[in-house]
């Protein structure tokens, strides 16, 4: 059960049971039992919607991951492909179904084979999210369309995430939208936010910032045109959409995220909510044991605000953590104490049945102690200090018009690349660009270093804005700095009064956008906006007659953020921060089109010459 998702304001367990819903339908198409091929990129989200319970109940039997070459023995009437619409899986799903009738990899089915004697399997396709005629095609062209008996989309556009959070998990909507041009990802964008206004009621006010947003607002108000007969009677339940290109602020993701959720994401990587651990922190080691008795398999865990302390800490700088996990540690321990006390049999029962929660509690604080001693170890050490210093210093504005000694010695020492090309984007974005003798100094010195086959890549990255050369002398980035007050000189770690905490010291640009919408309003910052790339809108959605809100004193404006390009852990904490904020007035939904850090971001646009053109 997904209880965590009823908590929030929104209770995004709705449209979790409306995709669950959904499937079940599809399934119960299929007629007796069933075995899953599965797009292995899809079981990670998936499971947010769907568990395997889920999936017996409907009898689903087996599942497989789809691989090239014949299909496991499955002894069921239904063969399900769960997949992305993209071709090179068409040609795999093709493979599959010859190979399960025993015909070689050129010939085609005919129509009579499908039903050939002691073969009596019917396969279906579930194209996530949507179907695809290209994809439909290429199995035409391979000969096996005829023997595919439903060919069905499912519209998971936005998955929940946690109480607040939805993802599209389209792991390269940020690559596609500015470097391929394809902007299908804006359109699923739009059709999730449509899903959203059916099942929340129609938002009355829009804003947005940049290119993509512009585009997902005017397919939304197309749609909501197309379906103006069907207005649904719901009461709104967010008062405003800010939709965000990712490249109105590129800055922000390349910084370090100081969070313990950005750092476990930037050390560990977070996928779907789980993160896999190294084990050994997590095993006490008898007395008599050798290291290789030790468990080898990462310790994987599940991370979402169900988990009462990960709800407590998840959010704060790391510097903070220590402190409370000392002080859990001394409640739980007096807690587990009390059992002395206990004299009665009433109080014994009442000791007893508090026992669950209570072992709970100490085996949450047992691992994220064992957690936090393994970023410990990582964000003491001299290597992560100097790297910290350099970002701290690139983001309030020191030095950043010349080549970096830092940058070099990392090149030279042949560092990660992505660390590297992390430190040179975001010396080019804190200096609106850098210098052409600078910028070809650095790409030299990269390419000598990690080979030419990394030519792709800084293409990719100055096409997308990110390692661009200074083509004006003017560098706008102090003014947006100043007026914006992204840097923040006092900052308290421990108990925060300003959004800059979550990477002690700079304020996400995208949260200050969105905390001055709230309040004073994006007129107060015209000029500054103006400087941004791309247009920023305001657009209003009238509302059914009969439905306008009246707020009850006290009650909190509720805005749903949506970052088309991906989102940090940190902009995460931040927007939490501001929905705690006792004067803030407004409590934030996010929504992205991916989770993201500097470094997952860096690799969606890393590309190698093939060997050959060499």
């Amino acid at each position: 059960m997904a209880t965590h998702l009823n908590y929030g304001r929104v209770v995004l367990n709705n449209l979790r049971e409306a995709a669950r819903k959904e499937l079940r339908e599809f399934l119960d198409k299929c007629e007796g039992s069933k075995a899953i091929v599965w797009d292995e990129y899809l079981t990670g989200p998936f499971g947010l919607i769907a568990q395997y319970s889920l999936l017996k109940e409907h009898e689903v039997d087996k599942m497989f991951t789809l691989k090239e070459g014949c299909l496991p023995k499955a002894d069921v009437k239904n063969i399900i492909f769960l997949v992305r619409p993209k071709l090179e899986l068409m040609d795999i799903i093709a493979d599959n179904i010859r190979s399960s009738f025993g015909i070689s990899k050129h010939e085609c089915l005919k129509p009579h084979e499908n039903r050939r004697q002691g073969h009596p399997r019917d396969f279906h396709i579930l194209f996530l999210p949507r179907r695809s005629l290209l994809c439909e095609q290429r199995l035409k062209e391979q000969g096996i369309l005829i023997s595919i008996t439903h060919i069905e989309e499912y519209s998971l556009d936005l998955i929940p995430f946690d109480s607040d959070l939805l993802s599209m998990e389209a792991e390269s909507a940020f690559r596609e939208c500015y470097l391929e041009n394809d902007q299908t990802v804006l359109f699923h964008a739009a059709k999730g936010l449509m899903t959203l206004q059916a099942l929340y009621g129609t938002i009355p006010q829009i804003f947005g910032k940049g290119e993509c947003a512009r585009l997902v607002a005017n397919m939304m108000l197309r749609m909501k045109r197309e379906f103006a007969g069907s207005t649904n009677q719901i009461l709104p339940v967010f008062d405003k959409l800010l939709l965000l290109d990712r490249n109105v602020d590129l800055l922000t993701p390349l910084a370090t995220q100081l969070t313990y959720e950005g750092l476990i994401d930037e050390i560990y990587g977070i996928q779907n909510t789980f993160v896999k651990l190294p084990p050994e922190k997590f095993t006490a080691r008898k007395q008599n044991e050798s290291a290789q008795d030790l468990p080898t398999e990462p310790k994987k865990l599940l991370l979402n605000s169900a988990e009462e302390l990960y709800a407590e800490i998840r959010d704060k700088n790391f510097n903070a953590v220590g402190s409370v996990l000392s002080k859990k540690a001394k409640i739980i321990s007096a807690a587990f104490e009390g059992r002395h006390n206990a004299k009665t049999v009433g109080e014994i029962k009442q000791f007893v049945s508090q026992l669950p929660h209570m072992q709970a509690a100490r085996t949450s604080l047992a691992n994220h102690t064992s957690i936090a001693e393994l970023i410990k170890d990582i964000t003491a050490s001299d290597a992560f200090f100097d790297n910290l210093t350099v970002e701290q210093e690139f983001m309030s504005g020191i030095d950043t018009d010349k080549v970096n000694n830092y940058i070099e010695e990392a090149i030279a020492q042949k560092e990660k690349l992505t660390k590297v090309l992390r430190l040179v984007c975001m010396q080019a974005v804190c200096n609106n660009g850098l210098k052409p003798k600078v910028l070809d100094h650095y790409k030299r010195e990269i390419l000598q270093t990690y080979g030419y086959e990394h030519i792709l890549t800084l293409n990719n990255l100055e096409k997308a804005g990110l390692l661009r050369p200074q083509t004006s002398t003017r560098n706008n980035y102090p003014t947006i700095r100043k007026t914006l007050r992204l840097w923040m000189d006092d900052i308290n770690e421990q108990n925060p009064n300003d959004i800059s905490y979550v990477y002690s010291g700079y304020a996400p640009l995208s949260v200050r956008l969105t905390q001055v919408l709230a309040r004073p309003g994006w007129r107060s910052i015209e000029e500054v906006l103006k400087m941004l790339p791309g247009p920023h809108f305001e657009e209003r959605q009238q509302l059914p007659s009969g439905l306008h809100k009246k707020r009850q004193q006290g009650e909190n404006r509720v805005t749903l953020v949506f970052f088309l390009g991906g989102v940090t852990y940190a902009e995460i904490a931040a927007l939490r921060f501001l929905s705690q904020m006792e004067e803030g007035g407004t409590e934030y939904v996010i929504a992205t089109t991916k989770l993201i850090n500097g470094t997952t971001w860096i690799k969606s646009m890393m590309d190698k010459l093939k060997a050959s053109l060499f």
